[in-house]
């Protein structure tokens, strides 16, 4: 797919969907377009799938990582980086931000509303249809409007990304697009890509509108 990145792109949505994969592998997609980008570990909820699990990834495709002085410690204290106020200093570089899940997470991105809404921006809601929570696009819906009403922002995309970690076939992503379009009619909000592990990417061309195959990047032991 082609990408069209605003300045400041935000990653939203239940815990476990994925989001912190697929921001990963935008903002190194957006690299490739962009001299500058910088990616934020915005979450404050969850200790585990840090963006910061992917630091060398990032480093190494050029993409500038700001996170938590706590993040992957054993302190568990919930705090902004250092210096995320300064992401609206530099206009021409691009910011992705790694939300953390449900409105728990988004209330972190309240205190930065009134400068979001001064830059042009995404806030996209990262939608898996195989959890438990968001099975079905109402249950998908009442999570996202929770999210709007804690950040103070409004969604402006839909990314499926439905997956079974590493048992996702191209089944399980093509049984998850009625589930997705609904989502989109009830919110009013498109669907503007759906993000599959690169290695089942191919056989889903022609198949799925605005494909975004992406890399895992995030390993743990018990997967």
């Amino acid at each position: 797919m082609r990408l069209d990145p605003k300045r400041i792109s935000i990653f939203v949505g239940h815990y476990g969907s994925g989001k912190t994969e697929v921001s990963i592998n935008y903002a190194l997609a957006v690299k490739r377009l962009r001299e500058k980008v910088t990616i934020v570990d915005l979450d404050i909820v969850n200790p585990y799938y840090r963006t910061k699990d992917a630091q060398a990834v990032l480093e190494a495709g050029g993409v500038r990582l700001m996170s938590s002085e706590f993040a992957n410690t054993n302190v568990d204290i919930p705090s902004l980086p250092v210096g995320t106020n300064s992401l609206f200093d530099d206009r021409e570089a691009a910011v992705i931000m790694d939300v953390g899940g449900d409105d728990d997470g988004a209330i972190v991105l309240g205190s930065l509303q009134s400068r979001i809404e001064a830059e042009r921006y995404d806030m996209f809601y990262v939608f898996n249809e195989r959890r438990l929570l968001t099975c079905d696009a109402a249950s998908a819906l009442e999570y996202m409007r929770d999210i709007e009403q804690a950040s103070r922002l409004k969604v402006t995309g839909i990314i499926n990304n439905t997956n079974l970690a590493y048992e996702t076939d191209e089944e399980t992503v093509l049984r998850s697009l009625p589930a997705a379009r609904e989502l989109s009619e009830l919110s009013g909000v498109p669907v503007v890509m759906t993000s599959v592990r690169e290695d089942i990417a191919s056989g889903l061309e022609g198949r799925v509108e605005n494909l975004f195959p992406i890399k895992i990047n995030i390993k743990h032991l018990w997967l």
